[in-house]
């Protein structure tokens, strides 16, 4: 995905655990271990990234300037220093709207197809089954 771009529409699509991640860092500044929980958390266990999978997806975030490092620490009583926090940029930012809308877009064109209509609206497919 690494681009100079400025249209945030020329990112997409990401990938799901960059989305994912971006998607944890909307609420605020987390660090690795605090965003693979919130994933896990927002996708109800369906979406578990292990470190190798966070770590060498941030490092492609940062460098695509999307997320950066904070500088802002907890109180260090509460905080174990080795932690790295991560923050969304403005551009993180635009391109997460960007994906969120693009997927809002997918999801409204599966809406009208009539061989699928009928298997959305089953409680089966909607708890997962």
């Amino acid at each position: 995905m690494r681009t100079s771009s400025k249209n945030p529409e020329e990112r997409l699509p990401l990938t799901q655990a960059a989305f994912h991640i971006l998607l944890s860092l909307a609420d605020g500044e987390r660090h690795g271990y605090s965003i693979m929980r919130d994933i896990s958390t927002h996708t109800k266990g369906k979406l578990r990234l292990g470190p190798a999978t966070l770590y060498r997806s941030i490092k492609h975030l940062e460098e695509d300037s999307l997320i950066e490092e904070s500088n802002a620490r907890p109180d260090p009583a509460l905080d174990d220093e080795r932690r790295r926090y991560y923050r969304l940029t403005e551009s993180g930012r635009e391109v997460l709207v960007a994906e969120v809308r693009r997927l809002e877009d997918v999801l409204m064109v599966a809406r009208t197809k009539r061989s699928l209509s009928s298997l959305l609206s089953s409680p089966s497919i909607e708890e997962g089954h």
